[in-house]
């Protein structure tokens, strides 16, 4: 099935989660530390660590380990926490 990551149309199995989609597109990093602004990315995958929070269809701070993808599904990193510190 196909998947939009980033805007850009990537290929995915069935049943594989929306983390999984990210690394297949070649996305290390799904967020930036919302202290540091170091990039942080898929670790646990299992739901436990949040290092892998992303926009999903709109909706902001899906662990996206988490989400099975589905067709058409929009993941993009997750975006402004920083800023919203500051």
């Amino acid at each position: 099935m196909s998947v939009l990551v980033e805007g850009r149309a990537v290929a995915v199995p069935e049943g594989a989660s929306a983390a999984a989609a990210m690394l297949l597109a070649g996305l290390i990093a799904t967020r930036e530390s919302a202290v540091s602004g170091a990039p942080r990315g898929p670790l646990c995958l299992m739901g436990v660590c949040f290092d892998c929070l992303a926009e999903i269809d709109g909706v902001p701070n899906r662990q996206a380990c988490m989400v099975p993808v589905a067709p058409g599904m929009r993941i993009l990193r997750q975006r402004g926490a920083r800023e919203a510190l500051r």
